[in-house]
């Protein structure tokens, strides 16, 4: 853990412009803008980075259709705005995808009504997907066997996009960009407040994993804490214009039920939006949209019957999904930004996911309430011009700090992998060939994995059953990815806990390989600690 051991001292002992408590889609866009433009910032998080909301999304990129029915215009053109310059900057993460919508019978509106709205959305995102397509239950029988038609009256099909990595992934993108423009930043590093002294921040931190308190300085302090923003302003004497409702979700993830790739959505029993989306060799299904007074939040035994019981509603299956085919579920609450003003008689389910920031140019602070992963490049500017506001120097203020690589990069790449025959090399397993995913995911630190492969074949060898991940991505996660304990791997950096069953990963072979080559001697007792800590829950009979 040397590259963390590193950030620590930093933090200790460095005085900097800005300072980011969490490490979400906030505070990781927020310190990437920061750092790309010459900021010199700080970020901390009291988990790991994506730890919390960020790593329990849909893993969607999308124009926020749903608040079309609400007439929240501005904002459905903002997202779709978004979208589209997310797919365009990061055209091998975020893609296009197809969504096929099934309305039954009784519905609220009537299907051509609702395939009429999504060639309005069509053109609020400047018709950059492809076109909508309004089907009768013979047409959406044809393109998806296993949707039950029998209640249908009609449907559509229009586009959105989609993450094709997990969304925590994504995530850590942001931070590693962060660091690679000089950023400090380390996980499980917690804030129990903040306060102003001699005119600048100082944080009062504690070091998790070290056991030990440490004093962060800045001149600016941006409080991205997600849920936890409320909490983190009153410890730190701050009253903002903006709080925040919480709305818990759910997904269940459980083996792919169709092999065709699009997201199957529906209204479920409530009345709200519900998804079957590609994961890999799984599929995930949800939402649920409940309220909650405070964010800590787990998966009941209702929101699982509910989740259940709406999806085997809608699909014609060999046999129900049960508990049993769960192997693994996301849960965590929507941010909703509300004003302290407000009388709480919106309807809740409409409630939207727009961001807010509240700023105090007197004490120099940043609130950051609400947002999603498709607005996170507009976080990301409004928070540099915010920041520039409080005074503090943006030395390169055009300069860009979002997005992939530049194509001649990905050209050479890809030559260099066909000279190599690498794509010969790719598992059997695996759902794409080696040189796209190598490339999505790392980008230009590809070319040292050709490097590491031209050297020592094993190192393009699948290290642990029942994965896609290499030997030498291990060598890179081990000094690049900040990997503190295991489930930062298994869970944020990877995905391998969302669709490797909890038996099959505990026996898989190579697992002990790979915890030695992140964790070295402690493996043993990361294994350990994973294990007891994320034993699943008795399975009931359905």
């Amino acid at each position: 853990m040397q590259l963390r051991d590193t950030h620590v001292q930093r933090l200790k002992t460095e005085h900097f412009d800005v300072v980011i408590v969490g490490g979400g889609i906030n505070g990781a866009a927020s310190a990437a803008a920061l750092a790309g433009k010459g900021v010199k910032v700080a970020l901390i998080d009291r988990g790991d980075f994506s730890g919390e909301t960020s790593q329990h999304s849909s893993n969607l990129v999308w124009g926020g259709i749903k608040y079309m029915e609400s007439y929240d215009f501005a904002l459905v053109r903002k997202l779709c705005k978004s979208r589209n310059h997310l797919i365009r900057s990061f055209p091998s993460t975020v893609q296009e995808i197809r969504f096929l919508t099934t309305v039954d019978k009784g519905f609220r509106h009537h299907p051509r009504t609702l395939w009429l709205g999504t060639w309005l959305y069509w053109l609020m995102g400047n018709a950059f997907t492809r076109l909508p397509r309004y089907l009768n239950p013979k047409g959406i029988k044809a393109r998806e066997p296993i949707v039950d038609t029998g209640n249908a009256v009609g449907g559509f099909e229009y586009s959105d996009a989609y993450l094709h990595d997990n969304d925590a992934r994504f995530v850590f993108n942001f931070v590693r960009t962060a660091l690679d423009y000089g950023a400090a930043a380390a996980n499980y590093v917690e804030s129990r407040g903040a306060s102003r002294q001699g005119g600048h921040w100082v944080v009062d931190g504690w070091d998790h994993q070290a056991q030990t308190s440490l004093r962060i300085n800045a001149s600016v302090l941006i409080n991205a804490s997600g849920p936890w923003v409320d909490d983190h302003n009153q410890r730190s004497g701050q009253v903002t214009e903006h709080h925040h409702a919480y709305s818990k979700g759910i997904h269940l993830i459980v083996p792919r039920l169709t092999d065709h790739h699009r997201v199957l959505a529906f209204f479920a029993d409530d009345g709200r939006l519900f998804f079957a989306i590609p994961m890999g060799p799984r599929t995930c299904i949800g939402t649920t949209d409940t309220r909650e007074q405070r964010p800590e939040v787990a998966v009941t035994d209702q929101d699982v019957s509910f989740v259940l019981d709406n999806i085997n509603k809608r699909l014609t299956l060999e046999r129900p999904l049960t508990r049993s085919d769960v192997i693994a579920s996301r849960c965590g609450v929507r941010p909703l930004a509300v004003k302290a003003s407000a009388d709480g008689q919106r309807d809740f389910l409409q409630m939207s996911r727009k961001h807010a920031i509240d700023t105090s140019g007197e004490d120099r602070h940043i609130s950051i309430f609400g947002g999603k992963l498709t607005d996170c490049v507009n976080v990301g500017e409004e928070i540099v011009a915010e920041v520039a506001a409080l005074g503090v120097t943006i030395p390169d203020p055009d300069a860009r700090w979002y997005g992939e690589p530049h194509a001649d990069d990905r050209r050479e790449f890809m030559h260099q992998a066909r000279l190599l025959e690498l794509d010969t090399m790719t598992p059997a397993s695996s759902s794409e060939a080696l040189s796209t995913r190598l490339w999505r995911r790392y980008g230009l630190s590809a070319f040292g994995m050709l490097d590491q492969i031209r050297r020592d074949r094993r190192q393009g060898e699948l290290l642990i059953a029942g994965t896609e991940y290499l030997r030498c991505e291990l060598e890179h996660a081990a000094s690049k990815e900040m990997i503190t304990r295991m489930d930062d791997f298994l869970r944020r950096r990877s995905k391998i806990a969302l669709v490797v069953d909890h038996e099959s990963l505990r026996d898989a072979p190579g697992l002990e390989e790979a915890a030695r080559i992140l964790f070295g001697d402690d493996a043993e007792q990361q294994l350990q600690e994973y294990f007891h800590t994320h034993r699943p829950a008795p399975r009931k009979l359905a």
